[in-house]
């Protein structure tokens, strides 16, 4: 099926002149010259949902000081938001088929400014469950941004192209997710830390003062963020989108009959599952295996989300030269090595391990959505909405690693669940390069 595309000229494709380049893949443009003001407004996106994504790492660890939570409790937190990925992604879907990707991008961004605004009166009533509604309408406003932004930076160019193009859009995602920390951890923490029996020792009075000052913390972060998401609303409202042409091609045909699009949403709900696990309890593994206090161990997680920055950016060059499904492969199971040595080893090997993992789950999602829309022609929201879908592995993950944390008062174990699932993500990658090595046979 012919892919969505936004037009290129035969010069764009050919090189100047129009002659024949001698290395095809290096002379077609990674972004066409219409589209570049929108991909990068559509790139803040990127750095902006990763905020989101990565503040929540930071609430696991806030909430269990300031609601007096378990670790499997908090992990509810990735629970409500992943939820509300999973309910919202096809409706975007429907209602961008119906009002475009851009009006599509506004409806997101005006949910997720709701959602970070209700952080306010939530610190006030210090309500866990007006946190996690909070955070839902935050994930929903997420699920309309990323259903239109990902298929959108993939037809911003030629689609031989895609998934690079979109690697580097991750990029300031990655960008987004290795800032978070620092921001979070200075913003919010407080680097004071009760023990339990710290807890015991002091009057009800003092407990519950200690546990408002927590909550309150929260507030003035999702307050700018609230306020930073409105204003990328109004540059969207005042950008101008290139066209989007989705030809019809294909348009009697049934999503089900897209075996690589299956398999991707397979992929992409362990991977979102591994990914979450890792950076929702990276900060309660790194103390445990260091005694380090909450601050340092949030540095720790933005310097492996460092790495993920970085990987995004050279995995986006590393394909220029590897096909991204056998890097998507090879990437996979070194992750899940890298979750078994931090499983086996202890004190600051362990920590390492684990955060290295950051660097080869950079282009996974990317990967993963570009193979799995690749050809779908006009259906290409709706096999979006069902990657986007396919995030649910973030809700479920989460607190079966912190069960598991919970019961055998170690996080090392619960790291098997990442494992396994880098483990399905390679299997996707080999079915991946059978599905493109037949369809150029």
């Amino acid at each position: 099926m012919a892919p969505i595309s936004i037009g290129l000229s035969d010069q764009e494709h050919s090189g100047p002149a129009g002659r024949a380049p001698d290395d095809p893949q290096r002379a077609l443009p990674l972004v066409a010259r219409g589209a570049r003001v929108a991909f990068a407004v559509v790139c803040s996106m990127f750095f902006l949902w990763a905020l989101a994504n990565n503040f929540n790492d930071i609430l696991i660890k806030q909430f269990q000081k300031a609601l007096d939570l378990t670790r499997m409790q908090s992990g509810l937190v990735q629970t409500a938001f992943y939820f509300g990925y999973f309910t919202f992604a096809l409706p975007a879907g429907w209602v961008m088929n119906r009002v475009g990707y851009r009006n599509g991008l506004l409806i997101g961004l005006v949910l997720y400014a709701v959602g970070a605004l209700l952080f306010w009166p939530a610190a006030h009533v210090q309500a866990f469950g007006f946190f996690l509604g909070a955070l839902y309408i935050i994930a929903a406003g997420l699920a309309f941004l990323e259903t239109a932004a990902n298929p959108l930076i993939t037809v911003m160019g030629p689609a031989s192209t895609a998934a690079r193009r979109l690697n580097l859009a991750q990029s300031f995602n990655g960008l987004g997710a290795f800032v978070a920390p620092f921001v979070g951890g200075a913003l919010i923490f407080s680097g004071v830390e009760r023990t339990p029996a710290q807890l015991a020792a002091m009057a009800p009075a003092q407990v519950a003062a200690y546990r408002t000052q927590e909550a309150l913390a929260v507030q003035l972060p999702y307050l700018g963020l609230g306020l930073l998401v409105l204003f990328l609303a109004l540059v969207v409202r005042l950008t101008r989108f290139p066209a989007v042409d989705e030809p019809a091609q294909g348009e009697g045909g049934s999503l089900a009959a897209a075996p690589l699009l299956r398999r991707a949403v397979i992929a992409q709900f362990f991977y979102v599952g591994a990914q979450v696990s890792i950076w929702s309890y990276f900060i309660n593994f790194a103390q445990d295996a260091t005694r380090i206090g909450e601050m340092r161990a949030a540095h720790l997680l933005g310097y492996s989300l460092m790495a993920f920055m970085a990987g995004r950016f050279a995995g986006t060059a590393l394909m220029k030269r590897v096909p991204p499904v056998r890097l998507l492969t090879l990437f996979a199971v070194i992750a899940a090595g890298l979750c078994a040595v931090a499983i086996m080893a202890s004190g600051w090997t362990a920590v390492i391990a684990l955060g290295l993992s950051s660097f080869f789950m950079s282009i996974m999602f990317p990967t993963i959505f570009a193979l799995g829309v690749s050809g779908l022609g006009s259906k290409t929201k709706l096999g979006s909405s069902l990657l986007i879908m396919a995030i649910i592995g973030g809700a479920v993950f989460p607190p079966l690693v912190g069960l598991i944390g919970d019961h055998l008062h170690s996080l090392k174990t619960g790291m098997v669940v990442p494992l396994a699932s880098f483990l399905v993500v390679a299997w996707f990658g080999t079915q991946a390069a059978r599905a493109v090595a037949q369809e150029r046979g």
